[in-house]
């Protein structure tokens, strides 16, 4: 006989799940999906996770089908050069990278020492991903990469991995897994990490007990850190022009995923026709890179750290912009800061 303990208990979830579902249109919720419920025995199986709890948080999950066309079309994918870059290197982006930069002027001194990432690199790419945490997503996170993990598309089993670290970041954090907002590919905070990248390179850097990426000093020290460990080469060149003379279709890489790692010496490339428009040791291990502007073809070579760039974002354009929009940021910061000289107010006597 039912007792009156799990009969409340049945009756509750039945409200929610009646709740969650639109009415009279044939929508399966996530929790009674098969595939689902066998992911959530997996999770139960390996990590120990409370099944009912888990099947409680996919009964409240809202499908995003927008996400789906985003995840399908990425800017890095649809946009030249000329295109894309004047989104990143903006007045707007530069001025805010000089106020977080001098807001931050002891974290980042801290992070550079610790780690051997140039503070504009760190700056640059928190202005890239968020605006300095203007814009840190509206989706919930959970809804996002069940939806991208449970529907078709092209990379169900990367975001099935990743709502597998959500879940278990979310624990070891002790976030509320439908509280997470992040953007429609389920990267979080300031630095939009990923789940997996969350859990793997993201550091407690003021000591508090928790890793928060929506607040500056861990974001600063975990965007700094997950250039460390993919091995950035402190005071090392990031990338340089080059020129190019004869056919160099077979060697050049564009705006695509694929090919980042320097792989070709100076020489090689050299004898193929590429000069670098800066002295490069014959040695130097570089990849050509080709990229579409509104005056002709742009070529660059791309050295070891700036293919540690594209480890964060996996392309030639974003890994150039985010550069180019620290060099900016740097010089910015450097000029003086010039007094406020306009008239002051006159206050007459009483």
């Amino acid at each position: 006989m039912m007792t009156k303990r799990i009969l409340q208990a049945f009756c509750i979830a039945a409200c929610l799940a009646a709740a969650a579902a639109p009415a009279g249109t044939g929508y399966k919720r996530y929790s009674d999906r098969e595939e689902v419920r066998d992911f959530v025995d997996g999770l139960v199986e390996k990590h120990l996770f409370n099944r009912a709890e888990l099947l409680g948080l996919f009964r409240r999950v809202e499908q995003q089908p927008s996400v789906l066309e985003a995840i399908s079309r990425p800017a890095e994918r649809v946009l030249t050069w000329s295109e894309y870059r004047p989104i990143f290197v903006t007045p707007d982006r530069i001025e805010g990278g000089v106020r977080f930069w001098r807001e931050n002027k002891a974290l980042l001194q801290e992070a550079e020492k610790s780690y051997g990432v140039p503070a504009q690199i760190i700056v640059a790419i928190i202005g890239v991903e968020t605006r300095y945490g203007k814009q840190t997503g509206k989706y919930r996170v959970f809804d996002t990469l069940t939806t991208l993990g449970f529907e078709e598309n092209q990379r169900q089993g990367f975001f099935r991995s990743e709502l597998e670290h959500f879940l278990l970041l979310a624990r070891d954090q002790r976030l509320d897994p439908l509280a997470v907002r992040g953007s429609y590919a389920g990267a979080m905070g300031m630095p939009q990490f990923i789940s997996s990248s969350y859990r793997e390179y993201a550091v407690d850097f003021n000591k508090d007990g928790r890793v928060d990426l929506w607040s500056n000093p861990d974001v600063i020290a975990s965007v700094a850190n997950y250039f460390k460990r993919w091995g950035w080469e402190q005071g090392a060149q990031v990338v340089v022009p080059a020129k190019v003379t004869g056919d160099v279709s077979e060697i050049a890489i564009g705006r695509g995923r694929k090919g980042l790692k320097p792989e070709k010496t100076y020489e090689v490339l050299r004898q193929a026709g590429v000069t670098a428009g800066v002295r490069l040791p014959p040695e130097t291990e570089a990849v050509l890179i080709e990229l579409e502007t509104t005056e002709g073809l742009e070529y660059w070579l791309g050295l070891h750290n700036f293919y540690v760039i594209t480890r964060y974002n996996g392309s030639a354009m974003y890994a150039l912009a985010a550069y180019q929009l620290g060099q900016e940021i740097a010089v910015n910061y450097k000029k003086p800061v010039l007094a406020d000289k306009s008239p002051k107010p006159v206050v007459a006597d009483k």
